[in-house]
């Protein structure tokens, strides 16, 4: 008897275990299908979240306005510049003749409290550095990066008011930084110097006000004085 012929094209019955081998296919949940649509939503989300993270907190403007840590005595400048007047010389001794402003030494605040308010408790820690000779530990507020060179005295010696770079300093409980201090604050400054130059002598003086315009005042101020300000790189960073 001869064998039975068997048709190729014959559908296998679904036992079949060929069946099993060229038709099985592994199938995700539907749910799987909802990832497309939110991968695309978390990128697109993320991509915002990012470039508003840079911007709003991490941009130079942003990231130091403002900061006005807490200071190991309650000085108020809004008392001592602002109320008393005193002049920020008495206290930022070479702001006029040095890159630096400098801190004032402990001697100085006992200049006045050592016969003022020589029991409050806010001025135990002068009282302290006045009897050991240690410093007192100020939290520095204006601080430029290491690769940024300021000359305070040459701002100074041209007429920049202490304002146009420190604000209302004389207004201020707790100082604060009030400016962006950037490059390109900076810069602006550099290539316009008119509107934030003043007379000589009033340079420290915290309430005044031009007359007129300032601008005007200003380029008078620097053909006089032959104010010309370098916007070359080597300037700040040196």
């Amino acid at each position: 008897m001869a064998p039975e012929k068997i048709d190729q094209n014959r559908d296998h019955g679904p036992d079949s275990p060929e069946d099993s081998t060229t038709t099985d296919k592994f199938v995700f949940p539907k749910w799987v299908n909802l990832l497309r649509e939110g991968t695309a939503v978390a990128a697109i989300g993320g991509l915002v979240y990012v470039v508003v993270l840079i911007t709003g907190v991490f941009s130079p403007e942003m990231s130091a306005m403002g900061y006005a840590p807490v200071q190991p005595v309650p000085y108020s400048h809004a008392l001592h510049a602002g109320d008393l007047g005193i002049d920020c010389r008495y206290c930022h001794t070479a702001v006029e003749t040095t890159a630096k402003a400098t801190l004032p030494p402990t001697a100085t605040c006992m200049n006045c409290h050592a016969t003022i308010k020589t029991e409050s408790e806010k001025l135990a820690v002068v009282r302290e550095s006045a009897e050991t000779g240690r410093p007192i530990p100020w939290v520095r507020i204006h601080d430029l990066p290491d690769f940024v060179y300021f000359n305070h005295a040459g701002h100074i010696q041209s007429g920049v008011g202490c304002v146009s770079c420190h604000g209302q300093i004389n207004r201020m409980t707790v100082v604060e930084q009030a400016k962006p201090l950037t490059m390109g604050w900076c810069l602006d400054c550099h290539r316009d110097p008119d509107p934030n130059l003043r007379p000589m002598d009033l340079v420290t003086d915290m309430t005044w006000t031009p007359d007129g315009d300032p601008a005007v005042l200003g380029a008078q101020l620097r053909a006089e004085h032959n104010i010309n300000p370098s916007t070359d790189c080597t300037t700040c960073h040196r």
